[in-house]
């Protein structure tokens, strides 16, 4: 009998920066919603997905568990809960801190609400896309 050679402990991440701030609250695991626009290169994200977000020199894996589409950011918070998108602050702090990140354009080419899991901290075993 042969034995099977080690299942391939390497994932497939994409790479997301992150401000300091909510890069916390993700490697705390208290921040479940990820925001983003939906740009061309996140058209394909979906459940399953590896994400690894980056905040200077530290890293934080996560697994995507669900991804919704939303037409507004203030929609987004409503329908997701301003509490899994950042338990420290209110919904209109929310909503006046993602106007400043996020204009009226980009808002435009709609929302993306990334439901993420923590996977784990560091950079070990993980491949870049």
């Amino acid at each position: 009998m042969t034995a099977r050679p080690p299942a391939a402990l390497t994932v497939r991440a994409r790479e997301m920066n992150l401000y300091r701030r909510y890069f916390d609250l993700v490697a705390a695991g208290r921040k479940t919603i990820e925001i983003r626009v939906q740009y061309p290169n996140l058209r394909k994200l979906e459940a399953g997905d590896h994400i690894r977000f980056i905040c200077g020199r530290d890293d934080v894996l996560t697994q995507v568990k669900r991804v919704a589409r939303y037409s507004s950011f203030e929609e987004m918070i409503d329908a997701e809960g301003p509490a899994r998108v950042n338990p420290e602050s209110p919904r209109d702090q929310q909503l006046a801190d993602i106007s400043c990140i996020y204009g009226p354009e980009k808002e435009a080419l709609g929302v993306l609400a990334i439901e993420i899991e923590l996977v784990r901290a560091g950079r070990q075993d993980v491949q870049h896309t």
